[in-house]
């Protein structure tokens, strides 16, 4: 079988068994050099409308390596990529073990429930404060997430995904020793800030490396990884607080991060570096043995070429001109516009966090405590019904994200987001009604209802919406940023929420009604698809200022054949 390779504005015809094996270079011969002095290089993209019949390619025997002449551009899922791809999202679940360790035992910790404070071995059996403060304490994790999230972009860019991981470690360590030995509201405070950091770098870096690791046909189902993992360490926590929430033993509970932290540190050490980070680097051959690694197997020669060639563009234009700053990014101040696909990303993180599902997760315990009507003699019967309630809401959130990485690439992220943010919206006025009609088991089934229909579209998309939407010269910038408005957002509703719970007691769901509602339309309109598109492919569609880009009164724009990718080019 015959493969036409275009390169440049040539094509040349290569036998299966005259394919050049995969060495570790920088394909030069399809760097296209300006024809003018200050004119912009460009790439031609092998990923582009001219090469998509590669999409449908039939496997061939291997070579005398015991690499087949598959091309590995869309191969799907292999062991490897996924063992690589759970190490890293360790992370992810222990930012969600230190987010959802703090909901079971709350009443303990802030009420004393388990009973009036007593002092064992020079630490108190529970730390007494009002609810107000409580969720600034509780607040004060995603206000770290996002001190983290500012510089995670930064740092990773320059220490690498998998480095800045391991580093990222000493903080759920040192918040996990603050928190388990925690005397005063104080230290309380600063064990969920600086465990707060942690989770804000990990939540950039993670989905990140997921992404770039990732393959097309593979890329929808990693993007739910961060979701996932993070659901998965709320689930465990949840868990295993029904047996830990009573004095002292809350302290373990808080502790465990530590735990999770110093054992994925150990098992970083055996999983690669992301082959995009390298070839930014000029670590040519080692991005190279990375990728064929990531690809077991397969032929990468187009994939390699590919991945280099997108990279070199913008290190070929920064000898000219400075990689462009956010700022210039989020205004449009770049030769390619992306202030439609800057703000698609902005709003997804945004939306996600006061879509009320956070809420659920740090304060289901409460309310449904207040809705069950449960007494102070109930109320130290651990567990309870409200705490047995929580424990099945993170476990059918990690059920849904499941669900939805498995339909993802199948029906498209416009499709998945309408479809959840509606469903989100329903269920929140369901637990309006059920709350004003004072019934308890209405308002934890539309609880659950609401957790699963969220977790499997709305709550994950976001987080591989940037890595899907933007170029590489602006992935790290702008996933900081929208990281980081992720974060600011969240501590926001997680101080709030408390207070807006107790005015506005059966109606606080309201809010999120419209908030949902809010994002649905956003997913009609607004958003941008990214389902089995290069990333090229999708700057090219989406290019320009923030506008409608979807529904039955909008015409598409015919895609270029070959599509190139112009390096940016900062504007004067």
């Amino acid at each position: 079988m015959a493969t036409q390779k275009t390169t440049g504005s040539s094509a040349q015809t290569i036998a299966d068994d005259d394919l050049p094996p995969s060495q570790p270079t920088r394909p030069e011969s399809i760097y296209h050099a300006p024809a003018a002095a200050g004119s912009t290089p460009s790439f031609t993209s092998t990923t582009s409308a001219a090469n998509a019949k590669l999409k449908d390619f039939d496997v061939a025997e291997g070579d005398e390596r015991g690499i087949s002449h598959t091309d590995s551009r869309y191969s799907h899922m292999n062991r490897p990529l996924l063992l690589f791809a759970i190490t890293a999202a360790i992370s992810s679940i222990n930012y969600g073990w230190i987010i959802g360790s703090i909901n079971i035992p709350a009443l303990v910790i802030e009420e004393c429930a388990g009973g009036p404070q007593t002092w064992t071995h020079g630490f108190p059996s529970c730390i007494p404060m009002s609810s107000t403060l409580w969720g600034l304490v509780v607040g004060l994790t995603p206000l770290g997430a996002w001190a983290g999230s500012l510089l995670s972009g930064v740092a990773a860019d320059r220490f690498g995904r998998k480095r800045m991981l391991m580093y990222n470690n000493a903080s759920f360590v040192i918040g996990a020793l603050l928190a388990g030995t925690a005397t005063t509201i104080a230290q309380l405070a600063v064990a969920r800030f600086v465990s707060g950091i942690g989770c804000g770098v990990a939540a950039n870096v993670v989905s990140t490396y997921c992404s770039e690791t990732s393959t097309v046909r593979s890329r929808g189902f990693l993007g739910g990884f961060q979701q996932l993992m993070i659901l998965v360490g709320l689930f465990l926590s949840q868990v295993v607080s029904i047996g830990l929430s009573k004095a002292p033993l809350w302290r373990a509970l808080f502790a465990v991060s530590a735990a999770i932290a110093i054992g994925q540190t150990l098992l970083l050490f055996f999983i690669p570096e992301s082959p995009k980070f390298l070839v930014t680097m000029g670590r040519y051959e080692e991005a190279h043995a990375v990728l064929q690694r990531l690809r077991k197997g397969l032929d990468i020669s187009l994939e390699y070429e590919d991945l280099v060639s997108v990279l070199e563009s913008g290190r070929q234009d920064t000898t000219r001109a400075p990689k462009p700053s956010m700022w210039q990014v989020v205004s449009g101040n770049t030769e390619v516009d992306l202030r439609h696909l800057v703000f698609s990303a902005l709003f997804l993180m945004l939306a996600q966090q006061w879509s009320g599902a956070k809420g659920v997760m740090f304060y289901s315990t409460e309310i449904l405590t207040d809705r069950f009507h449960l007494t102070d003699e109930q109320a130290k019967q651990i567990p309870t019904i409200a705490q047995l309630l929580t424990l099945g809401i993170g476990g059918i959130g990690a059920v849904a994200v499941i669900i939805g990485m498995n339909i993802l690439d199948k029906v498209g992220r416009r499709s998945v987001l309408v479809v959840s943010s509606l469903a989100t919206s329903i269920c929140a006025a369901l637990i309006v009604v059920g709350s004003a009609l004072d019934i308890g088991p209405m308002v934890a089934t539309a609880m659950y209802v609401f957790n699963l229909v969220f977790q499997a579209g709305a709550g994950f998309i976001p987080y591989l919406c940037a890595s899907e939407l933007l170029p590489y010269y602006a992935l790290g910038s702008i996933s900081g940023l929208a990281t980081s408005v992720n974060c600011l957002t969240l501590f926001v509703v997680s101080f709030i929420f408390p207070i807006l719970d107790k005015a506005l007691k059966a109606y606080l769901f309201v809010p999120f009604i419209a908030t949902n509602l809010i994002t649905f339309l956003f997913g009609v309109f607004m958003m941008p698809e990214a389902k089995g598109k290069s990333i090229t492919e999708v700057v090219e569609e989406y290019q320009g200022p923030v506008r409608i880009v979807a529904g039955p009164f909008v015409r598409r724009k015919a895609s270029a054949s070959p599509a190139t990718f112009s390096a940016p080019k900062v504007a004067d």
